[in-house]
């Protein structure tokens, strides 16, 4: 790093947030280089993130994390909320409720909080010499790497174009593929408010949504709600439905017809990297040309200390299929699979929601699920290692079971969730679900769902909402063409381990493949980036002013970057090497293996 850095910050969500909160960690090496910190923010409202603003969410929407998993910041969330006035409890809907650790708030509660202490990272950093400049509704059209001065140029809309040393891209979500309101076809949730009926109007139909997942459960509370009132107390919610829209009913269409996992009580909330393995211990398990093997890592690494888990949880069936060699990763993801498959999910949930509110109230760890998010938490930042063949075998085989498992629906959803399927509003259908692209008259969209046995049937949709999630994006749609067209930004990629694999594919995976120096690779989506999160140019090197923390740009090669645990410490790995080159007087270290030391540090 240079002296008197200036550092542009592109997006003032968590990731922002909790880089500037590492920034500030590491003042007293970086205050003699850091001179000034610019944040860029295309809304008016910083400081927030997406799925915590009010321009994007609703009241109804409750956060996924409680504040013990939340990552540190200046001051806890309990902490915030015991030092909140009356008057902004009652705002926030809170007046009269104990403030505890514990609790799951909704997500606007969390906005504000992501916000107060965004606001006093800024006036802590200021504090320290560090200019501080923001600019809220200003969005960065382009970026320009400008090599041979050692700079960054942001192209910013308005026609402003400005100079920076250094430049973290911190742009949270984002879809590319458009809505169509003409069709009633929502490719995401979000603004939820461009789902909602006008004041005073109801939705008198039945409303799809591609995917069960947590923003599919935002569709339905915001709209349940609205069109209907909950009563009675928690293990017996009751829905009772408006009598203006008799119609009004939920569809979820899901390839299994699964429904998430409930919340569950852990002994550890925060995930860290080297938990169940240490980095050397890791690094022993690769073959002779590098590889990491996801079997390998299964066999060394989660065997047993998913048996251990399994043996705390009374799971002794488990314990002995782990004992036996030949049970491997995909027997595992079937047979755990196969226990939250149900003929009717509702009742699955029904029957689940016992043990889950057991395990939450009465502190009772379901250790299994705490250890299989820790020990993925460790792979995905150690993926780069793994072969393509193992990446495709993670996104198709682990990855759909880990999110049902993982991206688990606090309990006051479920109840929710259960009180509209006893009163027959929702219901969720199996099936791999096409939506229809072509444009319809009657402003609606259709969607065919193929059954297993190779039926097929139709539904049409005034308003359907594709709640599949976040998707790594394509090199096309990167916001920053300068960088795609300078070679300063390239495809995500990671190198088959046996060439005759990438012959083998189908046409779909196929067309992901490509040669580059005699080497077969494979395009994982997104964008090519080192272990510190610099891009990787198409030379093949690490850009040392340019760093890409979006998930959308960074997921493929990190198909686990999710929550705010991981938002933390991936920063905290671009603020250890920023450390690292200042005290290595400006060389940039490019091997995954030395750059996994940083891991050790955060």
């Amino acid at each position: 790093m240079k002296p008197h850095l200036s550092l542009a910050i592109i997006g003032s969500g968590p990731s922002a947030i909790f880089l500037l909160k590492h920034i500030l960690d590491e003042a007293r090496v970086l205050k003699h280089t850091l001179e000034s910190i610019s944040i860029f923010e295309k809304s008016q409202l910083t400081g927030m993130g997406m799925p915590y603003n009010p321009l994007t969410t609703d009241r109804f929407n409750l956060a996924n994390i409680s504040s013990e998993e939340l990552p540190a910041l200046p001051v806890s969330l309990v902490d915030w909320l015991r030092s909140v006035d009356s008057e902004d409890l009652r705002a926030m809907g809170l007046e009269g409720e104990e403030i505890s650790a514990e609790k799951i708030y909704p997500r606007l509660v969390l906005g504000q909080y992501l916000h107060a202490q965004y606001r006093r990272l800024l006036t802590c950093l200021r504090e320290l010499g560090i200019e501080i400049r923001e600019y809220p509704g200003r969005e960065v059209t382009d970026i320009k790497d400008l090599q041979h001065e050692g700079g960054v140029e942001l192209v910013v809309a308005g026609g402003t174009n400005l100079t920076f040393g250094k430049v973290v891209i911190a742009t949270g979500h984002h879809w590319t593929t458009e809505d169509r309101p003409e069709q009633g076809y929502y490719a995401s949730p979000w603004p939820i408010s461009k789902l909602l009926p006008p004041e005073g109007e109801h939705h008198d139909f039945a409303i799809g949504t591609l995917g069960a997942s947590l923003s599919a459960f935002d569709v339905i509370s915001s709209l349940a709600h609205r069109h209907g009132r909950f009563t009675g107390k928690p293990g017996a919610l009751r829905f009772e439905p408006s009598p203006e829209s008799p119609g009004f009913k939920i569809v979820m269409h899901a390839f299994h017809g699964w429904l998430p996992h409930l919340q569950w009580d852990q002994e550890e909330p925060m995930r860290v990297i080297y938990r169940h393995v240490s980095r050397e211990e890791l690094l022993e398990l690769r073959e002779d040309e590098g590889f990491l093997r996801l079997e390998t890592y299964f066999d060394m690494v989660c065997r047993p200390a998913l048996a251990e888990a399994f043996r705390k949880d009374g799971m002794e069936e488990m314990v002995s299929k782990l004992a036996e060699p030949h049970f491997n990763l995909a027997d595992f993801v079937e047979t755990m699979s196969d226990k939250h498959d149900y003929d009717n999910a509702f009742e699955g949930m029904r029957k689940e929601m016992t043990e889950a509110r057991r395990s939450v109230l009465e502190h009772k760890p379901i250790h299994w699920k705490e250890v299989i998010d820790d020990l993925m938490y460790t792979l995905n930042f150690h993926a780069e290692l793994m072969p393509a063949e193992d990446h495709l075998t993670f996104r198709q085989t682990v990855m759909p079971f880990l999110m049902n498992v993982i991206a688990a629906m606090p309990l006051e959803s479920g109840e929710i969730l259960m009180a509209m399927y006893d009163a027959g509003r929702i219901e969720i259908r199996a099936g791999k679900a096409v939506v229809g692209q072509q444009a319809s008259n009657d402003g609606t969209t259709t969607v065919t769902v193929h059954a297993d046995d190779g039926g097929e049937t139709s539904s049409t949709y005034r308003i359907f909402v594709d709640c599949g999630g976040q998707k790594p994006m394509e090199l096309a749609d990167y916001p920053f063409p300068s960088l795609v067209k300078a070679g300063v930004a390239s495809r995500g990629r990671v190198r088959f381990a046996e060439r005759a694999v990438s012959a083998s594919l189908g046409d779909e995976e196929k067309a992901n493949v490509f040669e580059d120096r005699d080497e077969v690779f494979y395009h994982v989506g997104g964008v090519d980036i080192d272990s510190a999160c610099r891009l990787i140019g198409t030379d093949r090197t690490s850009n040392p002013r340019i760093v890409d923390v979006a998930f959308p740009h960074t997921s493929g090669l990190r198909p686990y970057s999710y929550g705010l645990q991981c938002c933390s410490d991936t920063v905290a790995i671009v603020v250890q090497a920023w450390v690292q080159e200042l005290r290595s007087k400006g060389e940039i270290e490019e091997d995954p293996v030395e750059l996994s030391k940083l891991y050790e540090k955060i």
